[in-house]
Formats: C-alpha cells, sequence, structure tokens
C-alpha cells in the first residue's frame, strides 16, 4: 500500500478521483495528506468529507518559493508520502521539492504535451485548430509541463466550439488517465530513461 500527497488550489476533481479509486479498490494506497495554497480550494471540503487531513501552505507566508516548498516537504516527509500528486496544483515546484521526491511527483496536463503546455493549454490547443487533443500525466521537472511522460489519453475536438467545451470534454479522460497511473504506482513501478518511461508490475 503506498501513501499518496495530493497538491490541489481549486476543486480538487482529480483529487477525488483518486479518492474514487481508493474506494473502489483500483488504488491500493491511502491518502496521508491534501496540501492546498488556497484557503477557499474546493479539494479541502473533498477531503473533509472524507476524513483526509489538509495543511495550506499560503505562498504570502514565505519569503521564497524555496521556503515554501522547503515547508511543504516536510509536511511530506512527516506524513511518510511515497506518491505525490498535482491535481490541479498551479505553482511551479522548487527543488527544495523536487530532489528528495524525484520521479515521485506527478501532474496531470490537459494536453497532449508536449504540444500547449502551460495554464492555457486547452485554450491554445482550440485556438490552434487542432483535431485532437487530450491529457497527459507526467513526472515533474523544474519546467514548465516539460519532464517525461508517463501516459497520455486522445481526445477528438472538432466538434468543440469554445475552450471550455474542449475542457468539459477532456476532463472525463483527465480523471480516467490519472487514476490509472495512481493505480499502477500502487501497484508496480516506473522507470525512467532519459524522456522514455516504461511500467513494470510487481
Amino acid at each position: 500500500m503506498i501513501r499518496i500527497a495530493v497538491l490541489a488550489s481549486g476543486r480538487g476533481s482529480n483529487f477525488q478521483s483518486i479518492i474514487d479509486g481508493i474506494k473502489e479498490g483500483d488504488i491500493d494506497g491511502e491518502i496521508a495528506v491534501l496540501v492546498t495554497d488556497k484557503e477557499n480550494a474546493g479539494a479541502i471540503e473533498r477531503a473533509e468529507k472524507n476524513g483526509i487531513p489538509s495543511i495550506v501552505v499560503l505562498r504570502d507566508n514565505f519569503e521564497s518559493r524555496e521556503q515554501m516548498d522547503r515547508e511543504i516537504r516536510r509536511i511530506l516527509d512527516e506524513n511518510k508520502v511515497d506518491l505525490v500528486v498535482l491535481a490541479g496544483y498551479m505553482r511551479i515546484i522548487s527543488p527544495e521539492l523536487l530532489g528528495p521526491y524525484e520521479n515521485k511527483i506527478i501532474n496531470i496536463h490537459p494536453a497532449l504535451l508536449p504540444s500547449f503546455p502551460g495554464v492555457d493549454g486547452q485554450k491554445d490547443a482550440f485556438e490552434y485548430g487542432v483535431k485532437v487533443s487530450g491529457c497527459s500525466v507526467h513526472f515533474v521537472d523544474g519546467g514548465m509541463d516539460t519532464g517525461p511522460i508517463i501516459e497520455q489519453t486522445c481526445v477528438r475536438i472538432d466538434d468543440c466550439k469554445t475552450p471550455e467545451e474542449v475542457g468539459a470534454k477532456i476532463l472525463p479522460f483527465e480523471h480516467k488517465t490519472m487514476r490509472k497511473v495512481v493505480a499502477n504506482f500502487s501497484k508496480g513501478k516506473y522507470i525512467v530513461k532519459g524522456r522514455r518511461v516504461r511500467y513494470e508490475k510487481y
């Protein structure tokens, strides 16, 4: 059984997909803690409903990003975390956190990387006119959505009329893809060689 920490800044729908995966037996693990950088994040309510401890770590309380990540690292260490999931966590992670948790921090991005990285991935894909987009789960490094890709799911978006429709169409696939990757972590290991990632089941 793995111990999972979730970092979230918003409503926490991908957080919920992990909660559901544990309840339904797909994921052999438990969520040890939710860490959020927003006092009003919807993810906090989800944590409360499911008996998951939540901790708010506000950027304004620290002199630097590194100091903030040092505090998050302390929380993760204290909770003996095996896997860190960024579920709508809207901050770049510094080496203070990346170093001790190398290849143990994953993120979900609502586009097919390396195309359309960043916070406006869905809007950028729509405006570019691509027919197929989707979502990517990747390891986190020091860049903006630049870490090795673990899993991707393709979604046709040529029938969408707005970026919001793109986001709504891709979101259920985000949940499934993230849940699959976390389940795999709980039953095996991902091996990273350069930019290539392969999975081995225990």
